[in-house]
């Protein structure tokens, strides 16, 4: 499953850039090209981003990637509890 992620990750971002410079640089487009390939950059950016959350999500909970250094409940509350000392 991480294989197809990385691979919807990649095409995602690859979308992303490639429809994006299309928008941006093109002066051959009519206005509905123009936002049909800003739709698609979008939707390649938001694709990317969450697959790329996704794939990190995954690492982290197999122990490929170190965790983040979040704090679990207690030792949060215990923090917050002397902060305002």
């Amino acid at each position: 499953m991480q294989k197809l992620i990385a691979i919807i990750n990649v095409i995602s971002w690859a979308g992303f850039w490639a429809f994006g410079y299309i928008a941006l640089t093109s002066d051959d487009l009519s206005p509905s090209q123009l936002t049909i390939a800003a739709i698609l950059a979008f939707a390649g950016l938001v694709m990317g981003i969450l697959a790329y959350l996704k794939l990190v999500r995954a690492s982290e909970a197999s122990g490929y990637a170190k965790g983040s250094n979040q704090l679990d409940a207690a030792a949060r509350n215990r923090a917050q509890e002397e902060w305002g000392k």
